[in-house]
């Protein structure tokens, strides 16, 4: 098997385990899903002139490509580590872990804080371990399921 597609598979297990992470929180706390990536559709969307709906279809649908960027973007980050990391074989977990939670979570959060969805200087910590957590989930599940793939 490709090394890209061992690295597209543990990606995927690690966007599983990253949304579990996210949904266990929100059961936990009682707290609402993040709006975040909706709000990235609606700016982008409203950049290129793109219309996605009415009043009703519209949020449903940058709901839904929100999520699907986020999918894109777990599945793309565990691709790029297996291109990476197939000839050289793979970084220990505990380097490559924080490494792969760190890109997965600047491919959601830099557009976001460029297009002034967010700004994480304004974050409090719970915000920010409600972030950071789910990401160190992804990245870890992703590093682990890609060394045991090898």
């Amino acid at each position: 098997m490709r090394s890209w597609i061992k690295g597209l598979i543990a990606g995927a297990a690690g966007t599983v385990a990253l949304n579990l992470t996210s949904y266990g929180d929100m059961l936990l706390r009682g707290r609402g899903s993040s709006e975040v990536p909706a709000h990235l559709v609606d700016a982008v969307a409203d950049r290129v002139g793109l219309v996605l709906g009415d009043e009703e279809s519209g949020p449903h649908r940058e709901q839904a490509v929100g999520a699907l960027l986020g999918h894109a973007t777990g599945l793309g980050v565990g691709a790029a580590y297996g291109l990476l990391r197939g000839r050289r074989g793979p970084l220990p977990d505990w380097v490559a872990g924080p490494l792969l939670g760190a890109a997965a979570m600047a491919g959601g959060d830099l557009p976001a804080t460029a297009l002034g969805v967010t700004d994480p200087g304004r974050w409090d910590r719970v915000s920010w371990l409600s972030d950071l957590i789910p990401h160190l989930v992804y990245g870890y599940t992703t590093a682990s399921v890609y060394q045991a793939l090898r």
